[in-house]
This record gives structure tokens, C-alpha cells and sequence, in this order.
């Protein structure tokens, strides 16, 4: 499935749930189906900075795709990573370095962070996208 699709499909997912609080639970149930990283792969190196929570994210190349996976020790932080999986894992590093992240924006997420989980969530963004910049060369 492509990137864009897969976003789109988000944005439905999110308009369909009537009010935050419900936006809150279906991101904790993403969260509970997370790819679990590797015990072996949670460590500094993969330790996302700038979030309030222990965010990993670590990345393989398998076929031209990137497949993430993570975990965090914060319930709404690991819905919120399961998320952004969705849509990058097991897509080209190219795909990934050229997609936009407005889906983010389109559901409300950041504005419905607090500003340090928000700027959490840009960290991994940057992150996912940084490991698609060194797969890609």
C-alpha cells in the first residue's frame, strides 16, 4: 500500500471517532499492536531524544523496504510511534524521504499533545526519516 493511501486512510479513521477522548483510546489500542523492537535494539544509539518518554526506533532494509520497529514506556506515546510505523515502515527509503507528514496536522495530533509529547513526535519523524537518509545511499 502506498504512503499517501495509508495516510488517507488514518485521516478517515480519526474524522469516524466523534471527540479526543475516543482519539485517545484508538491511539492506546494502536499502540497495544506495535512491532516490539528487539530488547537487543533498545539502547542509546536508538533512544529517541527531545520526548518526554523512553522512545526506541530502530530500522532494517529487507527487500528496498524499510521495516521499523519500536516501543516506548509511555501508553499514548507508544499508540502515537505505532502510528507513524504504519505509515513508514515496509516502504522504500525514497518513498519515505519524499512524503509529507500533513496527515499529522490532518487529524489534529500535534495540537492535541502536549507541547513536549508534540515535539516528541517531530523527533521521531526526523528519526524515521533519518534512517531512510542512511538506507538510501
Amino acid at each position: 500500500m502506498q504512503i499517501q493511501d495509508i495516510q488517507q486512510e488514518i485521516i478517515d479513521e480519526f474524522e469516524f471517532l466523534e471527540d479526543w477522548m475516543q482519539k485517545y483510546e484508538h491511539l492506546i489500542e494502536l499502540g497495544k499492536n506495535l512491532p516490539i523492537i528487539d530488547e537487543a535494539h533498545k539502547t542509546e544509539d536508538n533512544l529517541i531524544s527531545g520526548c518526554q518518554s523512553k522512545v526506541w526506533i530502530y530500522a532494517e532494509k529487507q527487500d528496498d523496504k524499510l521495516i521499523y520497529t519500536a516501543d516506548s514506556d509511555a501508553i499514548l506515546t507508544k499508540g502515537v510511534v505505532a502510528l507513524l510505523l504504519r505509515v513508514f515502515s515496509n516502504q522504500s527509503a525514497q518513498a519515505i524521504l519524499e512524503t509529507n507528514t500533513d496527515f499529522i496536522d490532518q487529524i489534529g495530533l500535534k495540537e492535541h499533545l502536549s507541547p513536549t509529547r508534540a515535539n516528541g513526535l517531530l523527533s521521531m519523524v526526523k528519526q524515521i526519516k533519518l534512517y531512510a537518509l542512511a538506507f538510501s545511499k
